[in-house]
């Protein structure tokens, strides 16, 4: 399994169960240009009297990966002093995700509309697109270039773009900032947090592009209308990323609460073969079981699961797929992607790669399902950021969903080993 992002020539859509809000009509041919965003009510004032408390009534979270309720880190920024910064972080490192990617590509100027609200509602004075890919990048900058062409940037307000080479740390809200300081796109220790002290220590609101553009959605139609489609604890709609066994792999706009099977046969056109299990949230997730498709896609159903829905990018495993080979192609790519800053990530990561290598190929000593076991619940909150949480996350997974896959490989060793034993 490749961990290139989903390429954004393939499908995208909607559920036939919902009135799209984001994947509009018009958009295949994207990106929608400015008088287009604005016949649907693009860069209009917002229709609530408290921009803050419309997204805590809407229950928006950010849909960058661990979910965080927008509100609380708008209120933050808001009641800060000084100059102020946001950020429209559409780095998108995560393997297999390619919905900022659409929406930037896509729709730029719905990620524009909710970067410009955001800098009003919490008062900031600079706002910066961070970005990693050419395509992103040019369709971006068009965008800005229209807008300043209609002279409908707000005073008051710079827009800049930072370029970064793209990786899956580079995403991280404290190495955007460190990046767009000056610095290496490499994650901080925290405390502090981005909205005590950011892009050159001012308090920055860092923001997934798709949070925005749901927040510019939200500003203009309200929470109730948000939550019309969804789950109570997961109301609205949200972009998801389809890719393996899937027979219209692409990316789609759906309401939370569908189960994960469901997704593949309503929007992605089912299943090629399988399938054998899935792996969750653009990886950060693990991996779940084929049974578990009955899960529904809304966030506490996933954790209560023992996974997550991360950037909400979800791979089907086929039939002839191993889910342990697959896991250990991920781990390897956990233990290359670490940044190298803390002891703990660099050891946990390259353990975990070694020991799922070891299980793939024939060479366990027996000791790696336990070992497994116990890095996924040591391991988690170790790092300076989450990216060891996932490799722990990974190496939990594969052994409690897949049992009798690592099983069957320590038979084969044993055998290997006592080729007289039945066993």
């Amino acid at each position: 399994m490749s961990a290139a992002s989903v390429a954004l020539e393939q499908t995208e859509g909607h559920h036939p169960s919902i009135t799209p809000r984001l994947v509009v009509p018009g958009t295949a041919a994207g990106p929608l240009s400015l008088t287009a965003e604005c016949a649907l009510g693009g860069y209009d004032p917002p229709a609530c009297p408290d921009v803050i408390a419309e997204l805590r009534v809407a229950g928006l979270r950010g849909r960058g990966g661990a979910a965080f309720p927008a509100h609380v880190k708008w209120a933050a920024v808001a009641a800060a002093t000084g100059p102020k910064v946001v950020v429209a972080n559409g780095e998108e490192g995560e393997p297999a995700s390619a919905k900022d990617r659409w929406l930037l590509t896509h729709r730029p100027h719905l990620v524009l509309d909710g970067l410009l609200l955001a800098a009003r509602t919490v008062g900031a004075d600079r706002a910066v697109l961070y970005l990693a890919h050419p395509d992103t990048v040019a369709t971006t900058r068009k965008a800005l270039d229209e807008l300043r062409g209609a002279a409908a940037l707000p005073a008051g307000v710079t827009v800049d773009v930072h370029v970064v080479e793209p990786s899956y740390v580079a995403g991280e809200e404290t190495a955007a900032c460190r990046s767009i300081s000056g610095g290496p796109a490499l994650p901080l220790a925290k405390p502090p947090r981005p909205h005590e002290s950011g892009v050159d220590g001012a308090p920055t609101l860092v923001s997934n592009v798709e949070t925005l553009a749901h927040a510019a959605w939200i500003a203009r139609h309200g929470a109730t209308a948000y939550r019309s489609v969804g789950t109570p604890d997961s109301p609205g709609t949200t972009l998801i990323t389809l890719s393996g066994a899937c027979a219209r792999p692409g990316v789609y706009e759906v309401p939370f609460g569908l189960p994960v099977a469901d997704l593949f046969a309503s929007v992605g056109g089912g299943f090629t073969s399988g399938p054998a299990g899935f792996v969750m949230g653009g990886w950060f997730g693990g991996l779940l079981a084929a049974e578990r498709g009955a899960v529904t896609c809304c966030y506490d159903a996933v954790r209560a699961a023992g996974s997550g829905l991360g950037c909400g990018a979800i791979t089907a495993l086929g039939a002839d797929e191993d889910p342990v080979a697959v896991a250990a192609g991920i781990a390897a790519w956990y233990a290359r992607e670490s940044a190298g800053q803390c002891g703990v990530c660099v050891k946990g990561t390259a353990s975990i790669r070694d020991a799922l290598g070891a299980l793939r190929d024939g060479r366990a000593t027996g000791s790696e399902p336990a070992n497994l076991a116990r890095w996924g619940s040591a391991l988690p909150r170790r790092g300076a950021c989450a990216f060891l949480d996932g490799a722990a996350t990974l190496a939990r997974t594969v052994v409690t969903e897949f049992p009798s896959q690592v099983a069957d490989r320590m038979r084969s060793v044993d055998h290997h080993h006592n080729p007289g034993d039945p066993a």
